[in-house]
């Protein structure tokens, strides 16, 4: 089994920051990559930042300069830096990451999501 647990969400006003942390567990062999997506009501689910185990990065147009996405290999763990903050950034925030690893039947690779946690921007 493997989990992904978010952390870091929180109420904060236009220019603020938050730090989001999605930390990984279970049976893993490798994480392939990691990332952050966000759902506002009524919209769906967009790519906000996406990190390779080599570290390449990739940002939503409408993050760019603003949000960070970092990872922590030796603690399987992902953050998403968000400063400057707008209220069209309230949505809930939801890590995704591609793993590898162990079934009955030998490895394999799958996706997985956390929980989702919410982030409010009030003007």
């Amino acid at each position: 089994q493997v989990q992904l647990v978010e952390s870091g969400g929180g109420a904060v006003q236009a220019g603020g920051s938050l730090r989001l942390s999605c930390a990984a567990s279970g049976s893993i062999i490798t994480i392939n990559a990691l990332g952050w997506y966000r759902q506002a009501p009524g919209k769906q689910r967009e790519v906000v930042a996406t990190i390779t185990s080599g570290g390449s990065t990739h940002y939503a147009d409408s993050v760019k300069g603003r949000f960070t996405i970092s990872g922590d290999n030796a603690k399987n763990t992902v953050y998403l830096q968000m400063n400057f903050l707008k209220p069209e950034d309230t949505a809930v925030y939801y890590c995704n990451a591609a793993i590898r690893t162990m079934g009955a039947g030998g490895p394999y690779t799958a996706s997985y999501w956390g929980e989702g946690t919410q982030v409010t921007v009030s003007s």
